[in-house]
């Protein structure tokens, strides 16, 4: 009995010093800095004492919070530009404290890389949890499409991609596993890792940003296959989206969800105005956040 009360009373002071402070900031500050102020990993380690699994979800809370009201403020066309660092610094806190904390990974994973562009970052991160978290398929899965994606690390992909079979069972990862994974077949990865991402997200506020995205590379992909037929057609690589609309092999007109204008570039390359955000929200790639350390 004596200790469930000790045990209540050590919540609600952990409580009160995350989320009161976090209430307060939020009356008094812009929008745009509508993240908190949070003590360090170090002085809450010492205050959490056993309930660092409980502080680690708090952390986490605090950020999706935050993030589900710029997720509303950006289908609104408001263009509030997020904390990304404060967001980085927040859940690297929570897997410190709790290095099991699913929610934090797969989070960070959705933003760190499209957004602020740290995709070495967000695999040093994935790399920590598949220390814990030895079971989680999609760990490596996520790791595997930013070496394949982003990094153009073949090599390292397939190692990802190879575990992420072994620990799922599943036939699509065992096959990008034996795949080399080409340029040319970027978009099609794009697809298949967006898919599984809004799929398994359970927050609302995620989940509709992969979605978003995965309209927006469904939309490329259509017009790479039209520019694709286009050019078997007269020959020669069109100079612009229109020329191929004009040509009846896009229908209908292609639209990206984020609001901009969708184009070739030199090289044939579809790209947007956009650059797959909504304007005024772009990756900050100054984050500098350390690298988890072991918990001891």
């Amino acid at each position: 009995m004596i200790r469930t009360v000790s045990t209540g009373i050590v919540s609600l002071l952990l409580y009160g010093i995350l989320i009161l402070p976090f209430t307060t900031y939020l009356k008094n500050k812009p929008f745009v800095e509508k993240l908190g102020y949070v003590p360090s990993v170090a002085a809450l380690k010492s205050v959490a004492a056993d309930h660092k699994e409980l502080v680690a979800a708090t952390l986490v809370l605090k950020v999706l919070m935050y993030f589900g009201g710029l997720v509303e403020k950006a289908d609104n066309q408001v263009a509030v530009p997020p904390d990304y660092m404060s967001m980085s610094r927040l859940l690297h806190g929570a897997v410190k404290l709790d290095p099991y904390n699913m929610d934090a990974y797969y989070f960070a994973q959705g933003f760190l890389t499209w957004d602020v562009k740290q995709f070495k970052m967000a695999n040093d991160l994935l790399d920590y949890g598949m220390k814990y978290r030895t079971w989680d398929w999609y760990l490596p899965f996520f790791a595997g499409f930013n070496s394949a994606y982003f990094l153009h690390d073949y090599k390292k992909a397939a190692d990802y991609y190879k575990l992420a079979g072994e620990l799922s069972g599943a036939d699509l990862h065992k096959s990008l596993a034996g795949r080399y994974l080409q340029e040319s077949g970027q978009t099609d990865l794009a697809i298949t890792y967006l898919s599984t991402m809004a799929k398994i997200e359970r927050n609302p506020a995620l989940k509709k940003t992969y979605l978003i995205r995965l309209n927006a590379f469904k939309e490329v992909r259509r017009i790479e296959i039209a520019r694709d037929r286009y050019r078997e057609n007269h020959g020669k690589m069109p100079a612009t989206v229109e020329e191929v609309v004009q040509g009846g092999l896009l229908t209908p007109v292609p639209r990206d969800p984020y609001g901009g204008t969708f184009y070739l570039e030199a090289d044939g390359k579809v790209a947007t105005t956009s650059k797959f955000a909504f304007s005024g929200v772009k990756g900050n790639s100054s984050i500098k956040s350390g690298e988890p350390n072991e918990r001891h």
